[in-house]
């Protein structure tokens, strides 16, 4: 059994409609993301039917992404928090997030204080419930380390999309955060740090995703499940020669 640690399932469908049957068919088990009512919706009816089948699991996901801090209105965001808050609550969440910081580019660092506020309510919810945080960190492990005593508090931390260095994931497991490192698509692309980074961390702290629809191979349209069997040869072959390159 595989598990894809992040995706959007929902987006996906939207692009490739066999999407569902192609993850029961491969018998991957996956995290699923949401940030909106709609799509949190269709994942809990995945989820329950992949149950009632016997089916690959579907584990449920949901917060609000940085970006929509420069994307969207206040008030759509505050009604973002406010389910999520409902539906952590009511039991039937298995983790937190996608949350973080994009500091890519100046379009969203402008926003950095609107995405600090919004990280911290997340940061409560998990600790509250001691759900996992799902973190979402573009040009911004500075702030990952400003939060790491509160971080280490947390049931579990996944850096999705891991882009930080090998030497910064290794002091974020020495500061005592139980973190887990997520790999993608950038592996079979060749990026140096993030093929450093998989051969040098310890196995148990590695994860695999597709991010689908959104980290796809070039000449492709969108990622799926399908990307999963080349990351994890991606990911063998480094391990096995431990290279560090």
């Amino acid at each position: 059994m595989v598990f894809d640690a992040h995706c959007h399932p929902a987006d996906l469908l939207r692009k490739f409609p066999q999407a569902e049957a192609e993850r029961r068919s491969a018998g991957v088990s996956c995290f699923a993301s949401a940030w909106n009512e709609a799509d949190f919706t269709l994942h809990e009816a995945l989820s329950q039917e992949a149950l009632r089948d016997n089916a690959p699991e579907m584990r449920l996901c949901f917060g609000a992404h940085p970006q929509l801090t420069a994307l969207a209105p206040a008030s759509r965001i505050s009604g973002i928090v406010d389910f999520m808050e409902a539906i952590a609550a009511q039991g039937r969440l298995d983790g937190i997030g996608e949350t973080g910081f994009d500091l890519y580019d100046e379009r969203f660092r402008r926003f950095e204080a609107a995405q600090d506020g919004l990280f911290a309510l997340h940061l409560d919810l998990a600790l509250r419930k001691g759900l996992p945080l799902v973190i979402h960190a573009r040009k911004a492990m500075h702030k990952v380390f400003g939060q790491a005593k509160a971080l280490k508090k947390l049931r579990a931390v996944i850096f999705h999309s891991y882009s930080g260095t090998l030497g910064e994931a290794r002091s974020l497991l020495r500061r005592g955060i139980n973190g887990y490192f997520s790999f993608g698509n950038q592996l079979v692309m060749g990026r140096k740090e993030t093929r450093r980074c998989c051969a040098g961390l310890p196995l148990d702290r590695l994860l695999v995703e597709t991010d689908s629809p959104y980290q796809n191979l070039p000449g492709t349209g969108f990622s799926h499940w399908g990307d999963l069997r080349a990351i994890i040869q991606a990911m063998a072959a480094l391990r096995t020669r431990r290279v560090f390159l």
